[in-house]
């Protein structure tokens, strides 16, 4: 006979559910593949917030400027599996080609800032193409590398580097989702 308790925990783990904060980015195509990236998304968790689409120079090699966003996502997967089954499979659809030149333009980049309010890199809270648009969505998150907000931090990053918003890409998601 199977062990009862042991199912039952396993079940409340597959109902469980992670809050994750994703930074998209491209810059090939950056307007369309970046609401089809949301669109993909939707299809795998729940889109709670989406900041504004921010344009900011490439960093790292001269390309194509960028178009950037962060979404608080919550999904039952656990960060492996949200990277495997969701970030790489969206990334790989909307064609992107890893290289060894980790600075070459995209089609798309998904990452995983945050798990659980959990930091996954902190190199990213000292990249204004991340920090301003996350500031939008999550102002009160303490940076974990500084005493201040994700705003307090946004706000120092903007002053150092050129962006501007584009508040336009994300509404074409925002229809899209209104009319399905």
């Amino acid at each position: 006979m199977p062990n009862l308790s042991a199912w039952r925990s396993n079940e409340a783990e597959m109902n469980e559910s992670h809050l994750a904060y994703l930074s998209l980015g491209s810059n090939i195509l950056p307007e369309k593949n970046l609401v089809r990236a949301l669109q993909l998304l939707q299809e795998q968790g729940e889109i709670e917030k989406i900041s504004n689409a921010w344009e900011s120079k490439s960093v790292g090699a001269d390309g194509p400027n960028y178009l950037n966003a962060c979404i608080a996502f919550v999904t039952p997967l656990g960060w492996r599996e949200l990277k495997e089954q969701v970030i790489l499979p969206i990334e790989l659809q909307l064609g992107r080609r890893r290289t060894e030149n980790k600075f070459a333009p995209r089609t798309m980049d998904i990452d995983i800032i945050l798990f659980d309010d959990i930091s996954c890199d902190d190199k990213s809270w000292e990249k204004a193409f991340v920090v301003v648009p996350l500031a939008e969505i999550y102002p009160s998150y303490q940076n974990p590398l500084r005493n201040e907000t994700i705003c307090e931090t946004a706000g120092r990053l903007r002053q150092e580097i050129w962006m501007v918003t584009h508040p336009e890409v994300i509404s074409r998601f925002g229809e899209n989702r209104s009319q399905a």
